[in-house]
């Protein structure tokens, strides 16, 4: 057997960690996803609150960009309110992100004759 194999046998679902997904879309904006705290048995359980994530896509240059972003809210009225402060963020995270990408890229040293394209070497 090998080593992929063996540490497959070692995956265990975390029982006391589940959730179900709930999905709720105005077919124009987005997405909302609520995951529903429940107990082994499929019960919810109340012991936890539910979590919700707001999803939809950044149409760029490229093509559409898909983000999410946890929403703090406990009601799914409430994760209608704050999501588009929660996906005004993850946008500017994923804008900061970008422009240090291409601060990274812009500093590497490339020598001349030897970029990618030649099979070369790039410097940083």
């Amino acid at each position: 057997m090998n080593e992929t194999a063996a540490n497959m046998k070692d995956i265990q679902i975390d029982i006391a960690n589940l959730y179900r997904e709930e999905q709720f879309t105005d077919l124009k904006v987005g997405t909302l996803q609520k995951l529903v705290p429940v107990t082994p048995d499929g019960e919810d359980d109340p012991s936890r609150d539910p979590m919700f994530i707001g999803q939809a896509q950044l149409m760029s240059q490229m093509g559409p960009i898909p983000i999410s972003a946890p929403i703090k809210a406990t009601t799914l009225s409430a994760a209608c309110a704050e999501f588009p402060e929660a996906l005004e963020k993850a946008m500017e995270k994923l804008a900061e992100e970008a422009q240090r990408r291409q601060i990274e890229e812009a500093s590497r040293i490339v020598v001349p004759g030897q970029g990618p394209a030649q099979g070369g070497i790039t410097l940083k």
